[in-house]
């Protein structure tokens, strides 16, 4: 799979100066981190579960959660974990299928073996588990649960823990939560995937809500909290973790009015102006600025519930000609011993020793997402990106 290989080649030729690489889910983590994009959440109760896995992925989704955990009602949960068997054998039966990366959100430990062995050797298709509530103590279960799945399945099998619980929200109790969260994933680092931000169960512990004008990181009490896991749990000093941005809950956007008015004169600015307006009068534009937001933040992916958020998260993940080409200069090889540079671009100061995390991140991103060419920018990406 690849970001943006839904794409007829000519096309991807046009948008990109380096095209996205490809991958596989035996991958290596650190690539496969970096290239979730916008992981797409189903309820497994769906009926037609499987149909709706590869029509995503023809689509550009690269990765989804099926949920059996809040997404569906209580009462629902045997004849979910029923369907999901049932729609993975489905999948499994359909020999060359592009599928994404499928990761499974469980309420229990006890669902993550039950679940493997039920599978049986669609278990293939599985590269996960996405893990809610995480605390050290409630999640301790869930990793040995999952180390001891993976054993005896032979599977290689990732955690994403959901960092959703109110001991990480209140004050009095967040650096202890958050200390016990890192010795949890620092334990099992190398199944710890990524790290996911559950923004909607903050918000309900104070009865909020953002409105679609607005981010995350307008809700001051929510933006303090992603601030501090981002300090304690993805720093880039090789102890952190990819931390995945928060769900947008509004889709408003009608895809389909975009798409003809795009595809007339894509590189025209007063054609991105009116893109823009159209956006922010379907509600779309608050979920941009949260993206941007997101990366500005540290935070990289993207929790999603509607399809239709897909390709602006991945078009704002591409890396622009010019990131590509500041963090190219900064790691070359002479640069080692530091210094500062004026930028290919002169527009800005690159200083070596400062700049070289980030332009280390920039690359990686570049690897799983691809780097525009220099004329192409967020419009263009968006506007190939959306369905016919």
């Amino acid at each position: 799979m690849r970001h943006f290989g839904h794409l007829a080649p000519e096309v991807r030729q046009r948008l990109f100066h380096r095209e996205p690489g490809e991958f596989t889910a035996d991958s290596p983590a650190r690539l496969l981190s970096a290239a979730l994009g916008a992981t797409l959440y189903s309820p497994a109760t769906r009926p037609r579960l499987a149909d709706d896995i590869v029509k995503q992925a023809g689509r550009g989704v690269v990765s989804m959660v099926l949920c059996l955990e809040d997404s569906i009602d209580d009462a629902d949960v045997v004849a979910g974990e029923e369907n999901l068997v049932r729609q993975f054998a489905d999948l499994d039966a359909r020999a060359g299928a592009d599928l994404p990366l499928l990761f499974v959100r469980v309420r229990t430990p006890e669902q993550i073996p039950d679940l493997v062995r039920r599978l049986g050797p669609a278990v293939r298709l599985l590269s996960g588990f996405v893990l809610p509530k995480f605390t050290e103590e409630r999640g301790m279960p869930f990793l040995e649960a999952l180390a001891g799945a993976e054993a005896d399945s032979g599977r290689r099998l990732f955690a994403m823990p959901v960092l959703e619980s109110p001991e990480l929200l209140y004050r009095e109790s967040r650096v202890a939560t958050l200390e016990g969260i890192y010795r949890a994933v620092d334990k099992y680092r190398d199944r710890v995937l990524a790290l996911r931000l559950g923004v909607t169960d903050f918000c309900s512990s104070y009865g909020l809500r953002r409105g679609p004008d607005m981010t995350a990181y307008d809700v001051q009490i929510v933006a303090s909290v992603i601030a501090d896991v981002v300090n304690m749990l993805g720093r880039a000093d090789g102890t952190g973790f990819t931390v995945t941005g928060p769900v947008w809950e509004y889709f408003r956007v009608q895809e389909r009015m975009f798409k003809p008015q795009l595809r007339q004169s894509p590189f025209l600015e007063v054609q991105a102006a009116e893109l823009r307006q159209k956006l922010i009068e379907h509600a779309m534009d608050g979920l941009l600025r949260e993206i941007s937001l997101d990366h500005a933040n540290g935070l990289l992916g993207k929790t999603c519930i509607h399809p239709s958020h897909v390709p602006a998260v991945h078009a704002l993940s591409v890396v622009s000609h010019e990131e590509y080409s500041d963090a190219q200069d900064i790691l070359r090889p002479e640069r080692g011993g530091g210094g500062v540079l004026r930028s290919a671009y002169t527009n800005k100061m690159n200083e070596v020793k400062p700049h070289r995390a980030w332009a280390e991140r920039t690359l990686l991103r570049a690897e799983a997402f691809g780097v525009a060419n220099q004329d192409v920018g967020f419009v263009e990406l968006l506007a190939a990106g959306l369905p016919d």
